[in-house]
């Protein structure tokens, strides 16, 4: 089971932040989730919201703000603390950051179609021109974005983000002609895995926090899961390949809490 950082390393640093991913990739993790919107300039950012309010203070909207722009503000507003400034970054700055990566999940949000088109025509090209087609997968909740993206490369890798059962996560993704199912971790029961994984999707599951519900996961056959906590969660699992425990399918909740500490961090 693969771990993605989700937006680096949200509760271990600040999210979506070059701090954030930095330390996460200090620290071995080389899968990310991360969140994409376009600046006033055209260029692709990762920041969560269509807001700048939440993380940096600012009451802007994104694409009213230019990289620049948004690369000098604070970004560590109403997130994890860290000792020093750091800002909204671009992708670029990220991969750079991130030089071997193995793999980013790029999660485009909800936007103004226009907006969503120019985004849409960035990544693809971007992909295109470094041949990173086995290194990035576009993923969205957005149908037409992904659409968008099938018609301008049918090598692209997608994924369709499913936050509820309705509608069916598994009918959306095969529609869509994606490759990845990112499912919230409540909706990821055996038989849709199964299911999924008869359609050849890989499921992630997403944000996985609590070392018990890593393991529930795990035994049910998700492929990667998404967490806050990526660097303790790859410590937890490289001691457990050093010593072969390889988690009893018997243990019960508390069983596992008590071998593992009961969780990471906060639930998400």
């Amino acid at each position: 089971m693969q771990l993605y950082g989700h937006r680096g390393a949200k509760g271990e640093a600040p999210e979506n932040t070059l701090a954030g991913f930095r330390h996460a990739y200090r620290h071995g993790i080389r899968r990310f989730e991360m969140d994409i919107l376009l600046s006033s300039d055209g260029v692709p950012m990762v920041i969560h919201d269509l807001s700048l309010e939440r993380t940096t203070g600012n009451s802007r909207a994104v694409s009213k703000a230019s990289a620049s722009e948004m690369g000098g503000m604070d970004a560590r507003q109403n997130t994890t603390g860290w000792h020093h400034t750091t800002g909204v970054p671009t992708l670029d700055q990220v991969v750079a950051a991130c030089p071997d990566f193995e793999h980013l999940q790029l999660e485009v949000k909800n936007d103004d179609r226009r907006r969503l088109n120019r985004l849409c025509n960035r990544l693809v090209e971007w992909i295109q021109k470094e041949n990173l087609y086995q290194r990035i997968t576009l993923t969205s909740s957005n149908g037409w974005f992904l659409r968008a993206a099938r018609r301008l490369d049918r090598r692209i890798s997608l994924g369709y983000v499913a936050e509820r059962r309705y509608p069916p996560p598994l009918r959306q993704a095969r529609r869509l002609d994606c490759s990845y199912l990112c499912c919230n971790s409540h909706l990821c029961q055996p038989a849709l895995i199964n299911r999924a994984h008869q359609y050849g999707l890989h499921v992630s599951a997403w944000t996985v926090n609590r070392i018990h519900d890593m393991l529930v996961l795990e035994k049910a056959g998700v492929d990667s899961i998404i967490t806050d906590y990526p660097t303790s969660a790859l410590i937890y699992f490289e001691n457990r390949r050093r010593v072969g425990d390889f988690c009893r399918p018997e243990w019960n909740q508390s069983e596992a809490d008590r071998d593992t500490g009961s969780s990471i961090g906060r639930e998400a």
